[in-house]
């Protein structure tokens, strides 16, 4: 079957989805993620990676003040303010692409969005903060609804995910119910199961595996398996490989955008995927087409 395709509304942007898929670059700014924590806290390095991003293919900046790794504590909304806004004021205007803000809260989604950001990216699915989905329609933004289990301090002590498809179909739906009735248009919104957030890792191949179920929700889709710490292997390369197949098999179950570390090499991987599943959809539309065809030679004369 076909990737559907949507235009997705941030703020005066239309992001066409599904004849390509889209790549958001991260760029975190935290003293402790899991794999660039504290290379880009300086502002002159993070406007510089930034600019690094765009130039390697990059179709949207993700840019990260809080770390979601597990086992990692929360911070105030002071102190992820004061990580993100020298960034943001330093690339105000300077990239072609949009920029997409990461984090939970409603005053540094304002704030973030008062600074020129086009999306903001919500790992917790609107569960912590719902305030933030006003600041989000007052400022006709983009949304990214993640859903997410817990908090990653408590994920290693979860129970495995019953049904885990049948869950984050429910849940994310529920949180786009969520989002609609504070009235964000439904055009502005791409949900992402959360990949590591709170599942267990048997768990996410199984999302992985059984992504396109999500078509259902009649959503465009984003997965982020980069780096993941279920992907994680003995070497950084082996790292990135292991991230490369799970972007491929991403985007071959129906991924709109992939949320990736690494966009240079990425973007090749990314290429490569989205002429397999280009033929698989030219391949299925031909059997369909076939099938129609004999169906009508058999039938009533």
């Amino acid at each position: 079957m076909a990737r559907k395709h949507y235009e997705w509304k941030a703020r005066d942007r239309q992001i066409q989805l599904g004849e390509r898929t889209l790549i958001l670059g991260v760029l975190n700014i935290t003293p402790d993620s899991f794999s660039d924590g504290g290379k880009y806290g300086d502002p002159d390095r993070a406007f510089a990676r930034a600019v690094e991003l765009e130039e390697e293919g990059a179709d949207i900046i993700d840019i990260g003040g809080e770390s979601t790794r597990p086992g990692s504590a929360r911070i105030s909304e002071a102190e992820e303010l004061r990580r993100l806004v020298p960034v943001l004021k330093r690339l105000r205007n300077k990239l072609t692409v949009p920029i997409s803000v990461d984090t939970y809260k409603s005053g540094v989604a304002e704030k973030a969005l008062e600074l020129g950001a086009d999306i903001i990216n919500d790992p917790s699915g609107l569960t912590i903060d719902p305030d933030l989905a006003r600041q989000v329609m007052q400022a006709d933004a983009g949304l990214i609804i993640n859903h997410m289990r817990g908090m990653p301090e408590t994920w290693a002590k979860l129970p495995p995910l019953k049904n885990p498809m049948v869950t984050i179909a429910a849940e994310l739906d529920a949180s786009v119910h969520r989002a609609v009735r504070t009235g964000i248009d439904r055009r502005r919104i791409v949900i992402d199961p959360g990949l590591g957030f709170g599942k267990r890792k048997e768990q996410n191949a199984e999302i992985l595996g059984r992504l396109d179920e999500l078509a259902r929700l009649d959503m465009p889709l984003l997965v982020g398996p980069s780096r993941k710490h279920f992907l994680a292997k003995e070497s950084p390369q082996e790292t990135e490989f292991a991230s490369a197949a799970a972007v491929t098999a991403a985007i071959l179950h129906g991924a709109h955008l992939v949320r990736v570390h690494d966009v240079k090499s990425m973007k090749a991987v990314v290429e490569v995927a989205d002429e397999i599943a280009r033929a698989r959809a030219e391949a299925a539309a031909i059997a369909v087409g076939t099938a129609g065809s004999s169906a009508f030679r058999a039938g009533p004369r």
